[in-house]
């Protein structure tokens, strides 16, 4: 019977993990909700380790991935929902780093702010609550002030000079 507790915590872990991938923090939490003493959990987690299902810095580094790619998501809003997954500080910077290789903070905010921001960014100049509220959207997710006045700023350069060339 010594062995029933660690296999039932090892079962619920494959479980867990072959629903979505984990960070060790989650599965450690999720087999501590469990009811599983300590000792099982280290054990399962172990395991876990050793057959390469658990892996916090390809965790990270996919999970950065899907939220800089399919969310949009800036650096801090990414860090944030990585700390809270039980990620350490310096995996979440290189995580981070690796998504932002595939997709730079001024390309997702080029593609946040979308085909009409010719129309939108000409309306904004004259329009100080459309800009505020563009300023906001993109604060809310993640992005740093500096970075988005200055991608604001060339896009509207940049649609300002195509009118003059019509």
């Amino acid at each position: 019977m010594d062995a029933d507790p660690r296999q039932r915590a090892l079962q619920k872990a494959y479980r867990l993990l072959a629903l979505r991938a984990h960070s060790e923090a989650e599965l450690h939490a999720k087999l501590r909700e469990g009811g599983f003493a300590e000792p099982v959990i280290a054990a399962a987690l172990t395991r876990c380790r050793e057959l390469g299902y658990l892996d916090d810095a390809a965790f990270a580094r996919q999970r950065a991935l899907a939220l800089a790619v399919n969310r949009l998501l800036g650096d801090r809003r990414i860090a944030v929902d990585l700390r809270g997954k039980g990620i350490p500080e310096e995996l979440c910077r290189e995580a981070i780093a690796a998504a932002r290789r595939e997709i730079s903070a001024e390309e997702a905010i080029e593609r946040l702010l979308g085909s009409k921001t010719k129309e939108r960014m000409a309306d904004a100049a004259t329009d100080q609550r459309l800009k505020a509220k563009m300023v906001r959207s993109l604060l809310g997710k993640g992005f740093s002030q500096g970075l988005i006045f200055s991608k604001l700023k060339r896009t509207q350069e940049d649609g300002f000079h195509d009118d003059d060339g019509e």
